[in-house]
């Protein structure tokens, strides 16, 4: 089977789509590759196994894996064809038996060439290679079928990586058009979505929440996009730490229910603070029920938060009708969506994350962003590259310097959240346990504000 055949297959089995498709990315693309369906087609995962056993097979590698799920089968008949050890890695993490994240049999330090169906951009991939470092093995080489990425190879070169692939988008656009299978208006759309990929995202000038709005002009007017985290038990000392590092912060997230003297006196006299040092307040809630609890949780009972938090965190796990539930007849009130934690060991995983972004794009209006950790920059800008146009980033763990606490919190310095995309930075126990908080929070803001000055 020649490449030309490959793809003339393709798209016979209907594995060449044009429509609308949300990738893994997160991005919304006007045509999709789906090579999952090779699987039932012998004579195609044959030939496309055999074109890539001529392409690889003079490359220097000890073992070869394939990306779950698509590319392991044809890694599998790769592998055979050249007598190759093979591996692969589990998609989520083992929780029993020996605990072990790859299957197969393999040596510290063995060289390792990874296999997958395409690229759209070179994130996840890095994201593997990454993976199989920690667990001991060398990556410099990636082999995909079809690379329909606009600078997919540049991005690998820049962490050390290779990219090689069979055939990429431009042939196939070719190919389609000389066998008028495609428009040459569908071919425009396409390279224009392509070209796209390589600029860097920006925030949306026509932004549809006002609240989101209303934060960023803040954060300017203030130069602070600094988060106080003001978990204290008593309205004593939650008064007097505000006295201290009001002026510093451009937000305050407070947990209102760890209050142990809450009364009727509380709330207003958060909003005269809010007033005299000019903050918003933004109240970590948390909601995580369903529709018709979440509304009456934001709406009565002893706190009524819909009365004074501009902002809440909510958890997707209860899926999007969370969101009607606290919003619908609400107006000013917005969200921030809690997509990732910075506790170690905690069960949110990259489906759970892509799945809050796919419901986040249809509610601009009452979500203004994602709360989300990272290990380090490029993991950070990483996760803020699949947003949502639009979307802003509060990042939590983060300290003066990186280190880890005993009770799991994991934490970044102020200029790797910045630098990887944060736009507020989330900042309690550095502040609060200071010998001198008001020192320390204007450090923490100094910091945050030069980066984030730097960016813009």
């Amino acid at each position: 089977m020649t490449k030309e055949q490959f793809v003339l297959e393709l798209q016979r089995i209907g594995a060449i789509k044009f429509g609308s498709f949300t990738l893994k990315s997160g991005l919304v693309s006007p045509f999709y590759f789906d090579l999952r369906d090779m699987i039932s087609f012998p004579e195609i995962l044959d030939g496309v196994s055999n074109l890539l056993v001529e392409r690889i097979k003079d490359m220097d590698f000890d073992v070869l894996t394939g990306i779950p799920y698509t590319a392991l089968p044809i890694a599998s008949l790769v592998a055979s064809k050249l007598n190759k050890p093979l591996v692969y890695m589990r998609k989520e993490e083992k929780a029993y038996g020996t605990g072990n994240n790859i299957i197969g049999k393999f040596e510290k330090g063995a060289k390792c060439l990874v296999i997958d169906d395409l690229i759209t951009t070179g994130a996840s991939k890095i994201e593997t290679a990454e993976d199989y470092e920690k667990e001991g093995m060398i990556v410099k080489d990636f082999v995909v079928v079809i690379d329909r990425s606009s600078n997919g190879k540049e991005d690998l070169a820049e962490k050390g990586y290779e990219l090689h692939s069979l055939i990429n988008l431009a042939e196939i656009l070719e190919l389609l058009e000389s066998e008028k299978l495609i428009s040459a208006e569908k071919i425009e759309e396409v390279k224009t979505f392509t070209a796209s990929i390589a600029k860097p995202k920006e925030i949306s000038k026509e932004i549809p929440n006002p609240l989101t709005k209303k934060l960023i002009n803040k954060i300017r007017e203030k130069k602070s996009n600094l988060v106080l985290s003001l978990d204290v038990t008593t309205q004593k000392d939650f008064f007097e730490m505000l006295d201290k590092v009001g002026s510093e912060i451009v937000m305050l997230k407070t947990h209102a229910d760890i209050i142990d003297d809450y009364d009727e006196k509380f709330v207003p006299k958060l909003q005269e603070y809010s007033q005299k040092y000019d903050f918003i307040i933004f109240e970590d809630r948390k909601f995580a029920d369903i529709g018709n609890t979440v509304k009456h949780q934001y709406q009565n009972g002893v706190y009524k938060i819909r009365d004074w938090a501009e902002f809440v965190t909510v958890h997707m796990v209860a899926g999007e009708g969370i969101l009607k539930g606290l919003f619908n007849g609400v107006e000013n009130r917005s969200s921030f969506v809690l997509a990732r934690m910075s506790s170690k060991g905690n069960l949110i995983n990259e489906t759970y994350s892509r799945k809050c972004f796919e419901i986040v794009r249809k509610y601009p209006n009452v979500v203004s962003g994602f709360i989300g950790h990272g290990k380090d920059v490029e993991d950070i800008k990483r996760y803020k590259a699949k947003f949502p146009a639009g979307m802003l980033l509060l990042t939590p763990g983060v300290k003066l310097e990186r280190g880890s606490d005993a009770m799991g919190q994991q934490y970044i310095t102020v200029e790797d959240a910045i630098q990887g995309g944060a736009d507020c930075i989330i900042v309690g126990r550095g502040i609060l346990k200071a010998e001198d908080p008001g020192k320390e929070a204007k450090i923490y803001r100094e910091r945050a504000w030069r980066e984030y000055e730097k960016k813009m």
